[in-house]
This record gives C-alpha cells, sequence and structure tokens, in this order.
C-alpha cells in the first residue's frame, strides 16, 4: 500500500526538518538535528565514489537524525530519498514517508498512539492512526529493545 498518496513530497530535506521541529515545538518538546549533507557523510549513498561528496547526478544528498529526549523517546531519521525511519520508544517504523512524519509525530506526542495486545498468544503492537484513514503499526517485543516502557504501558488498551 502506497501511504503517500495524495501528499505532496517535502521539497527539501530541510522543509521537512522544520515541520518536524514546528509539530515538536507544539507539543512542548526539546529537538535535537544533526545534519549529514553529501554522499561522503550520508548513510545511505553508496553508489557515490570514495570521498565523493555529491551523488554520480551531481546532487548534494541531505539526511538529517532528530532526537526529541523525554518520554516519549522519539528519533527521526529523514532520508533524501522522501522517506523515514522512526523510532518510538526503541520500536522502529521503517520507510514512513517524510510527508506522513510530521502527522506521525503529531499522532504519538498528542497520544493518539496506542498499544494494543492480545492474551494468546502473548502479542502487542504499537499503532500509531493519521489523519486520512492512515495507520502504522509495528510489533513491540523484547526483539527491538524496548519492551513494554512505561509509556508504553500507559497507552495500552
Amino acid at each position: 500500500m502506497d501511504h503517500s498518496a495524495g501528499l505532496p513530497p517535502f521539497p527539501s530535506t530541510e522543509a521537512a526538518v522544520t515541520a518536524l521541529r514546528e509539530t515538536a515545538d507544539r507539543h512542548g518538546r526539546e529537538f535535537l538535528v544533526e545534519h549529514a549533507v553529501g554522499a561522503d557523510q550520508s548513510a545511505r549513498r553508496t553508489a557515490a565514489g570514495a570521498f565523493a561528496v555529491t551523488d554520480e547526478d551531481g546532487s548534494l544528498p541531505h539526511e538529517a537524525l532528530i532526537e526529541l529526549p523525554g518520554s516519549p523517546e522519539i528519533e527521526i531519521q529523514v532520508f533524501s530519498e522522501g522517506d523515514s525511519h522512526i523510532t518510538v520508544e526503541g520500536i522502529t517504523f521503517h520507510d514512513v514517508p517524510t510527508a506522513h512524519a510530521p502527522a506521525f509525530l503529531d499522532a504519538v506526542l498528542a497520544r493518539r498512539a496506542r498499544v494494543k495486545t492480545t492474551w494468546y498468544p502473548p502479542f502487542a503492537r504499537l499503532i500509531v492512526p493519521l489523519p486520512g484513514d492512515i495507520t502504522y503499526k509495528e510489533v513491540v517485543t523484547m526483539a527491538h529493545g524496548a519492551g513494554m516502557t512505561r509509556w508504553l504501558s500507559s497507552i495500552t488498551r
């Protein structure tokens, strides 16, 4: 399913960072950002030659790592390809379109996210609903290194 349907992509990584910062500010959260600019700094750029700063097409890739310390602890990796990895309390949601990242962050900080558990088999899933009938779900297990933190337990239904 293409979750990004109908949403324009951000024109740049910096525009995405600005939108995420505004969302964090509305919720009174600290916002730390580290930028990686250039193919030699980018985590995903393996096609560029050794010590190259630009991609083969001459573009300058720009990625950002955002941290929101506190409860819940959130980390967002914004990639220049238009997707993000969002980690909430140690649980990573891969390949979230960057266009969804501010709404995702808002849902988590506004406590619209929830953990749903089942008794048999014992199972928990972090569910993050976005406007437009878009929902992201990820399993909560000890393999994620998080288990049921205090914050996750507080949103369990």
